[in-house]
């Protein structure tokens, strides 16, 4: 695992939190970025307790970090340490991450349904991207349905759901791209990318139902 920095000492701490409250902007920052830096091994320890869950610990860290930074941001020192806040903040920051998890554990795939047509059948991801169809109709209602997909593409994910979509299911190039070469690409873990595979498909799947 990464070597982090060792933590400050109490004075350390209560000189950098004076100078993040109370120093001018360019101070604040750079006392709020020392602390982050020096308050990295808590996280890391913290995120020990949870590395047998079907996690990689790089994330549970870069998680657990945005705890750590929230802590800083809103700590008041007349109530405690900070070491003490800032680990109720990173526990709650990762136990957000399993529950959120546990709620979209089921796999999402381009079979899985996502609404239904005007005869009540159900369709999928594969039905609205598939482009070869005989029938007028279902030409007619494929064409509504891609253009509603197209819309929703745009409306309600973020640029990078956006851009893992378009890579996973070749919407541009007509050329699948694995998860794994995706985080390659980005510099993310595999992992990471199927989450924010699985947050956008269900992003699409409500739009497109309502």
């Amino acid at each position: 695992m990464k070597t982090f920095q060792k933590p400050l000492s109490a004075a350390e701490e209560a000189h950098y939190i004076q100078i993040l409250q109370k120093g001018n902007d360019d101070e604040a920052a750079r006392a709020k970025e020392i602390l982050i830096e020096r308050n990295l091994r808590l996280v890391a320890h913290i995120a020990k307790k949870y590395q047998n869950v079907d996690e990689d610990m790089e994330d549970l860290i870069s998680i657990g970090t945005i705890g750590l930074i929230k802590a800083i941001s809103s700590f008041d020192a007349g109530k405690g340490k900070l070491s003490t806040y800032a680990s109720r903040c990173i526990d709650n920051e990762l136990l957000m991450l399993l529950r959120s998890k546990k709620k979209s554990s089921r796999e999402v795939s381009l079979f899985e349904p996502i609404g239904t047509d005007r005869e009540g059948n159900e369709i999928n991801l594969l039905d609205i991207i598939e482009h070869e169809q005989d029938d007028i109709t279902e030409q007619m209602e494929l064409c509504e349905n891609t253009k509603k997909l197209v819309k929703l593409l745009n409306e309600v994910l973020t640029d990078r759901e956006r851009e893992i979509i378009f890579l996973r299911y070749g919407l541009l190039t007509e050329k699948e791209v694995t998860q794994r070469e995706i985080g390659e690409l980005l510099h993310i873990s595999r992992s990471y990318v199927s989450r924010i595979e699985k947050r956008a498909l269900l992003k699409l799947r409500e739009g497109f139902v309502t």
